[in-house]
């Protein structure tokens, strides 16, 4: 989006060079991402960053509201309830997609929010790599609020690890070796020094909870960085587990599970700025609008677009069983402004935030960005496609 430099890195462009970068990956951390990785990053122009950090603050208006507690209680499920929730959600993200307003600007609208960690570690690497690789200029950086590369990594320890041995911090997760984004674990494991575990490899002795090491020592756990997702939780119950999240236990969460519910589709609506797409509790509603067709259904308890139905019709609002699970959300268009070497591309691009403990409102820290040539964003529907996937938004340093 900032001209001069999207035709110099198109001119410039090399396969193999690409392909160096993504061999990096695999060489240093012993396992090659199964998503595709974009050939290119995202040139953020001044003005579309102002909007960014505009909606985010109108967003954070609602999220840092002393009612917003009340207000989401009944975003939590039963059964779904872990004890100890602290003041308010220490990860945040906003997905916003990028369109173009009535003056012809580009101008982020938001598809999605979340109170749950996203791949802080990875994205700073990649940030870190493709200006590596594509010699781009030291003017540009994927931080925000002034981090600089070492910042960065120390604030995401202090807020991780805190004072603790980083022996007895886990990030936990389901089979993490199964997961598309597991290359987020290694890298976090590597900065931090911390053990990367799966809810089956968690036990409990009273109220303390323990893991084996690789000697098979037993250490026990004071913080857990949260990577597990309740939907797929309950989707394993093959697997065998001495510790429930939902029991009582002498731990510090750090994103505790209930964030992931309270900050989440169920948010939407509460929500109240030009950045934000009408929303509407489908239960809520007295009759459907004339317009249904520039809406989209989505389940509030559903992750990676699961469920989401885009081409919507009457009958399948009335084939709902439970409304009160699903919203209504208008439809964007997202400008295909990404010039590629083929086709244009879509952009998404999330604002990864922290809140850490005392302060009034979290901070930007961070990006990640998202291309797509198809209808939705996602793996599954950009197959056999290139210049897509993953990547990240590079700004000129403030």
């Amino acid at each position: 989006m900032i001209n001069e430099l999207r035709s110099k890195f198109l001119k410039d462009f090399k396969a193999e060079t690409y392909h160096a970068m993504i061999d990096e990956i695999e060489a240093t951390y012993h396992h090659r991402p199964p998503f595709h990785i974009a050939e290119t990053p995202v040139f953020i122009s001044k003005e579309l960053k102002n909007h960014l950090f505009q909606a985010c603050e109108d967003i954070l208006d609602t999220i840092c509201d002393p009612s917003f507690k009340e207000k989401s209680k009944s975003a939590l499920q039963t059964g779904q309830e872990v004890p100890n929730e602290d003041a308010h959600t220490t990860f945040l993200q906003m997905d916003f997609g990028i369109c173009k307003n009535d003056k012809g600007e580009l101008f982020p609208q938001l598809i999605e929010i979340q109170g749950f960690p996203s791949l802080y570690f990875y994205q700073h690497m990649m940030g870190y790599l493709y200006k590596k690789y594509f010699n781009l200029p030291d003017k540009l950086t994927h931080l925000f609020n002034g981090l600089t590369d070492s910042d960065y990594v120390n604030l995401m320890r202090k807020i991780i690890v805190g004072d603790s041995d980083p022996d007895k911090v886990v990030l936990l997760e389901v089979e993490p070796h199964n997961q598309a984004t597991q290359i987020d674990f290694w890298v976090t494991a590597a900065e931090l020094g911390i053990a990367v575990k799966c809810v089956s490899d968690i036990f409990r002795k009273g109220n303390k909870i323990y893991y084996k090491n690789n000697l098979g020592k037993e250490i026990l756990i004071e913080r857990i960085y949260n990577r597990v997702i309740f939907d797929e939780l309950i989707q394993h119950e093959h697997l065998e587990r001495a510790f429930q999240l939902i029991n009582d236990a002498d731990v510090k969460w750090v994103g505790h599970p209930n964030w992931f519910f309270r900050i989440s589709k169920h948010t939407l609506p509460l929500l109240n700025s030009p950045y934000v797409p009408e929303s509407i509790f489908l239960h809520e509603l007295t009759k459907y609008p004339d317009d249904l067709h520039n809406y989209v259904l989505k389940p509030l308890f559903s992750f990676a677009g699961s469920g989401v139905i885009i081409n919507l019709s009457k009958h399948d609002l009335d084939a709902i069983q439970n409304p009160e699970n699903y919203i209504l959300q208008r439809k964007v268009n997202y400008e295909p402004v990404i010039e590629t070497l083929d086709e244009p591309a879509k952009c998404e691009i999330r604002m990864l935030m922290v809140w850490e403990e005392g302060e009034p409102r979290p901070k930007i820290i961070n990006n990640l960005v998202r291309l797509s040539k198809a209808e939705m964003v996602g793996v599954r529907y950009n197959k056999n496609k290139s210049w897509v996937g993953g990547s990240i938004g590079l700004f000129e340093k403030e």
